[in-house]
């Protein structure tokens, strides 16, 4: 068993799966990921909980595909955030579970007020006759990788930086709305998205990939609000390459690939239409050498 958020489910998750697929082999028994519903920081410090880089669906998927047998989701409740250590470790990990092996991350904290840690719980196993194989954190250009690290990576827009912490690219869900129509007008349809339950990256122009109904398109994507007709509303535009056809009401995925640039106010709409042929370029550019 290894428990935790699991939010992104990033290279260091990654890592910790894998080895919980190893132990899990070596006791003769299924590898089994805990995780919570909702983050327990919704229920400590409603207000101040960050977006989630992944949503519970999700989580789940990558979990299974990295090396869980089977995930399983604890309900947040203040009940279970008022046990103690101990009694977190007795009722679940070893009563109720019947852990033979535990795999906790380097930041592992449980109990309340986060008592219980890596020691404590090697302690407690130590007692129980259950093994405890703690997972030093995977370190990437010197530093830890952890969901908070890419979480700042992509609010400063440095989504190729927060793929690689990821393993893969950073992918935002959402339904297409009707829009003010504008980008039709200069020539570049855009499909709006909203109802995105997970992180958007900070304001700038991106190169991007689009799954819609099984098929893939390249793309560029403005995150923002649109100064050069005096909007202040933060929204999410993409504009697929090559693609024709009503989105209205469809479900778009899309995969943050690159940064293009910040954005700007253009002295009018004829002088956005240029960059934004120019971005289009660049994006072509971008994506046929990133390829496949």
């Amino acid at each position: 068993m290894t428990i935790g958020n699991f939010d992104g489910v990033h290279r260091g998750h990654q890592a910790l799966l894998a080895e919980l697929r190893r132990q899990a082999d070596l006791v003769g028994g299924p590898a089994v990921a805990m995780t919570f519903d909702p983050p327990p920081s919704r229920l400590l410090r409603p207000g101040f909980v960050p977006a989630a880089l992944t949503t519970l669906a999700d989580r789940t998927t990558l979990m299974l595909a990295h090396g869980a047998e089977h995930v399983l989701v604890m309900q947040t409740t203040h009940d279970l955030l008022q046990r103690t250590a101990r009694e977190f470790f007795d009722g679940i990990i070893k009563n109720a579970l019947a852990t033979k092996a535990l795999v906790p991350g380097f930041n592992f904290a449980f109990g309340h007020n986060r008592e219980g840690t890596v020691t404590t719980v090697t302690a407690m196993c130590h007692d129980a006759a259950i093994k405890c194989v703690p997972v030093p954190p995977l370190q990437i250009d010197g530093q830890p990788v952890s969901s908070s690290r890419i979480r700042g990576e992509l609010l400063a827009g440095n989504v190729s930086a927060a793929a690689n912490l990821l393993g893969r690219w950073h992918r935002v869900i959402g339904n297409v709305v009707v829009g003010q129509r504008r980008g039709q007008t200069l020539g570049f349809p855009t499909a709006n998205l909203d109802g995105v339950a997970t992180l958007v990256p900070g304001n700038g122009v991106y190169v991007v990939r689009v799954h819609h109904q099984g098929g893939l398109w390249s793309g560029a994507t403005n995150v923002g609000p649109n100064p050069t007709f005096g909007e202040v509303a933060r929204k999410i535009e993409v504009h697929l390459l090559d693609f024709s056809g009503d989105l209205y009401g469809a479900t778009l995925a899309v995969d943050f690939l690159q940064r293009l640039r910040d954005t700007h106010k253009f002295a009018g709409p004829g002088e956005l239409a240029n960059q934004l042929t120019a971005d289009i370029a660049a994006t072509r550019r971008i994506v046929q050498g990133i390829g496949e």
